[in-house]
């Protein structure tokens, strides 16, 4: 049981806790706590699920809001006092998203749409593009890009942003303990302008969290609508 692990456990007991209770008593006119939780949901039905996947989008909203929820939570921990670890910071968290929850998903609703030989030609095949381009260009690079790039770029993506913001903010902290405690007395008033940083850096660090966990939905989003489309 590592620290990763028990906050990937801890995040979704927050999850299922809060919207239990935000659930148990709705009333029509929501109160502050409602009206948050109706409002999470809502980016994820209408702004996330509703505008990528289209008109079949509502079978689909409870995959992105848990999809939306979980990376937030987990990348919020990298702000939180006394965890102060985003879990998405560790590469095997979002790629196990990745790989084995979003990757099998979409390709799983777009064969069950469109048939393995329909899937797979309108996912591929462009037309009215000459074969030799096509054959020799165009579907290798289709290939590699959804059955390769488009997971592997979704788990980095968010990796990536939370590994170095966190370890800005490490560095920004460490150096101003430095100055105050271990340099000399002519550095040690820089210490204060290496604590701003880190606050700066860590106040920037929460607007990412947020916009990241939504582009991660999104994306899982825009490649589940990309294999129900009938044309590629």
């Amino acid at each position: 049981m590592t620290k990763p692990i028990l906050l990937v456990v801890l995040s979704s007991v927050i999850i299922a806790g809060v919207l239990l209770v935000g659930t148990r008593n709705l009333k029509l006119v929501p109160g502050r706590f409602q009206f948050s939780l109706e409002y999470i949901y809502g980016v994820a039905r209408d702004g996330i699920a509703k505008e990528q996947i289209g008109a079949e989008y509502r079978k689909y909203v409870p995959f992105i809001m848990a999809l939306f929820s979980f990376v937030l939570v987990n990348n919020i921990f990298g702000i939180v006092p006394l965890v102060q670890f985003p879990t998405m910071a560790h590469i095997g968290f979002p790629a196990a998203l990745a790989l084995l929850l979003v990757y099998p998903t979409y390709h799983w609703v777009g064969i069950r749409r469109h048939g393995l030989r329909g899937y797979l030609r309108n996912q591929f095949i462009v037309p009215d593009v000459p074969k030799p381009v096509l054959w020799g260009l165009l579907i290798p690079t289709e290939v590699i890009l959804k059955f390769f790039f488009d997971p592997v770029t979704l788990a980095l993506r968010v990796f990536a942003a939370m590994f170095a913001g966190h370890l800005l903010v490490a560095v920004f902290a460490l150096g101003g303990e430095f100055l105050l405690f271990e340099a000399a007395p002519l550095l040690k008033p820089i210490s204060a302008v290496s604590f701003a940083f880190a606050v700066a850096i860590t106040l920037l660090e929460a607007f990412i969290q947020v916009l990241q966990a939504y582009i991660f939905a999104t994306l899982s989003a825009h490649f589940i609508g990309r294999s129900l489309a009938e044309h590629h």
